[in-house]
């Protein structure tokens, strides 16, 4: 097949995204929008110049734009637009579930409370599944380059809120942060039934990635890239088949990767591991899941066969039940009976 037939292929897939940050589904359109309406004033004369400034070499600098970005969401609509349009787009890729992140500390920090967050991102993502037929969890992130006891606060005012939180997650600048600054908040955030996994092994070493299994005991791994530098991390990951949330287009823009064509995740599937693609976040690294999948077919020597398996990975990996899995798996299975030659 050519690349464009490859790219239709994927668009008539159903597929998961289990890695991705609401607020960085925030495109520039929606962002001017929202401070006229919150009266806020961006640093920026229109949506080009926003556009232009999302150059990145790093993390950090990624993370600086990133939570600026974050002030015009005030109100619970504001939470509710940002998410119904991420859903939108993802109906349109052919996405039938969604974990998502969201970052209460960013928030809180500017005076919104948490309850404004949580009622505007869950009432988008429950439209979103009665209107869209897109199923979700919802993923408390907490920030690692603020304290354990921010961490432990922000998991108190959440009590309120638990039966609308499937999990926990680590995100934010990693080196400097190792998992094990957040270990006992993880040991309380399991005590408390919820599923947790964390970023490790984008930026930091595999030795985060170690302490997000030893001392965190997550459940997988976002990004993980480095484990790739760790024989013994590898046959760990493998043995006991820890998912791992890959976001191809995210890399190359923070230059986790100096080019496409030299993307590990073939690597990562060769090595046996549960890899899955992801667009981390869209609005600043130039694309939604289909696009980080576009991004793949036109730089690696891709076959329809990895393809589909990258797909079945992340319903395999995702935190539905295992009947909603093997529903999911059928579906795709009966979709690429169709599509695929």
């Amino acid at each position: 097949m050519t690349k464009a037939q490859y790219r239709q292929l994927v668009a008539a897939l159903p597929k998961a995204e289990l890695h991705l940050h609401i607020e960085g589904s925030l495109e520039p359109e929606l962002m001017f929008q929202l401070a006229e309406r919150n009266a806020i004033q961006l640093p920026y004369a229109s949506v080009d110049a926003l556009r232009q400034a999302y150059q990145f070499h790093n993390l950090q600098e990624f993370l600086d734009l990133y939570y600026q970005g974050m002030s015009v969401l005030q109100t619970e609509q504001d939470f509710y637009d940002l998410t119904w349009a991420y859903l939108q787009r993802s109906a349109a890729e052919g996405v039938i579930h969604v974990e998502i992140f969201f970052d209460p500390q960013g928030h809180l920090q500017r005076g919104v409370d948490f309850s404004v967050q949580i009622e505007g991102i869950y009432r988008a993502l429950c439209d979103g599944q009665t209107q869209l037929g897109i199923s979700f969890r919802l993923i408390l992130s907490f920030l690692r380059h603020l304290s354990e006891q921010s961490a432990f606060e922000t998991l108190e005012l959440a009590m309120p809120w638990l039966n609308r939180i499937d999990g926990v997650g680590l995100d934010s600048s990693e080196l400097g942060h190792p998992p094990e600054k957040f270990a006992r908040v993880f040991a309380r955030c399991r005590e408390l039934g919820l599923r947790v996994t964390a970023h490790a092994g984008e930026e930091g070493p595999p030795e985060y990635v170690w302490q997000a299994l030893d001392l965190l005991k997550v459940q997988r791994i976002d990004h993980g890239n480095r484990a790739l530098e760790d024989e013994v991390l590898i046959e760990r990951l493998r043995n006991e088949q820890i998912p791992l949330t890959v976001c191809p287009l995210s890399n190359l823009k923070l230059c986790v990767v100096e080019d496409m064509s030299q993307h590990p995740i073939l690597k990562l599937l060769d090595a046996g591991l549960r890899a899955t693609v992801n667009s981390d976040d869209p609005a600043y690294f130039g694309g939604y899941l289909q696009d980080n999948f576009a991004a793949l077919l036109a730089h690696l020597p891709i076959t329809d066969a990895q393809i589909l398996q990258l797909i079945r990975n992340s319903f395999i990996g995702s935190w539905l039940s295992d009947s909603e899995k093997q529903a999911c798996l059928k579906r795709l299975e009966a979709a690429a009976s169709e599509v695929m030659p």
